[in-house]
């Protein structure tokens, strides 16, 4: 509760970053285009991206980590998987106003605020669902169909996961994937996918077990070399120097020897000899990325912002405490050129 009152009081003056700029001139060694220019503002969970290479305005409104633990009948034989997560988010607090919600309310309200704002995408970026609950996932789908905005979801690492089932968590994923969340994909891959809107695409990949698979690495390079102005969807944030381990994608202390919830999360423990150097390459290939706008990410539960090489990566509050992120993209009005040029 702390936490909350904090970023209620100091958000602007912590976050409210100003006229920012996030690139460099410099050209990319394996690109013969030059970095996209451009500048961030934040404040509070208001994000605005300006830039000569977005040709129209686009809203979105992120989401993540709202932990939704609706259930029926179906799910009595889960029940010894699930009982943990399904008390955990049962009453929150919410991260503004410090008074008590619950997850769909919470869901409600920042799909509420994406209708009346007029957003043009809705990203949800995993933990949605605290276990692979029909019931849940049915509800959502109601409620999406309900607002008709275009959506993007991606797997967080409880979406599919029922603690103490015995797998591989990529077994597991691809399990529950199958049986209970592919309609969230509308038709695209699940561990990897683009969508474009008013010239910017929206590159999604899931690392929801920390790490990246060698088609999604090359996947994400084809995005690169389309030269479009891309945004990056990912659950687990990518690491970054001084950050907790929980920023484990291409994080070099990821492994078995920094693992300490296998026990209470009920899976297996990570790898001992921690990353598989496809991860850390994606890794690089993100950072290294010219026409990267930023990466848009969760799991955390804590609103962040780090910057690598000039690349923001900006880690959302959790919807189940009320959070979400309200982002814009704007074109760079001639008066603010000499900023970033």
């Amino acid at each position: 509760m702390k936490r909350r009152i904090f970023f209620k009081n100091a958000a602007s003056a912590s976050l409210g970053l100003g006229l920012t700029k996030f690139s460099t001139n410099e050209t990319a060694s394996n690109s013969s285009e030059k970095e996209i220019q451009f500048c961030v503002t934040i404040e509070e969970n208001r994000l605005q991206f300006f830039s000569e290479a977005i040709k129209e305005p686009v809203k979105i409104v992120h989401i993540a980590d709202t932990h939704l633990f609706r259930d029926d009948e179906r799910g009595v034989p889960f029940r010894k998987y699930s009982g943990r997560m399904a008390k955990a988010y049962n009453e929150t607090r919410h991260f503004k106003t410090g008074d008590l919600t619950n997850p769909e309310q919470a869901f409600e309200a920042a799909l509420d605020f994406a209708k009346e704002s007029k957003a043009d995408l809705i990203t949800l970026i995993g933990d949605i669902f605290s276990f692979p609950s029909e019931a849940a996932i049915e509800w959502v789908q109601v409620k999406l169909k309900e607002i008709n905005i275009p959506y993007i979801y991606i797997a967080g690492n409880h979406d599919w996961h029922y603690e103490g089932m015995e797998g591989p968590l990529e077994d597991l994923r691809d399990k529950w994937i199958a049986n209970r969340l592919l309609p969230l994909y509308q038709g695209k891959h699940p561990l990897m996918a683009f969508y474009d809107v008013k010239g910017i695409r929206f590159v999604a990949i899931d690392n929801s077990t920390y790490q990246i698979n060698e088609d999604q690495l090359v996947f994400f390079k084809k995005q690169v070399a389309s030269n479009v102005p891309l945004v990056l969807l990912v659950h687990i944030p990518m690491y970054a120097p001084g950050k907790s381990i929980g920023f484990g994608c291409g994080n070099p202390d990821w492994g078995a020897s920094s693992d300490r919830n296998f026990e209470l999360e009920g899976r297996l423990k990570w790898p001992e000899a921690g990353h598989t150097k496809t991860t850390f390459d994606f890794h690089k290939a993100v950072f290294s990325a010219p026409n990267l706008l930023g990466i848009f990410t969760g799991h955390i539960h804590r609103f962040s912002v780090e910057s690598i090489k000039g690349k923001p990566q900006i880690v959302t509050d959790d919807n189940a405490s009320g959070g979400y992120l309200d982002v814009n993209f704007m074109p760079l009005e001639p008066q603010d050129r000499s900023l970033i040029f």
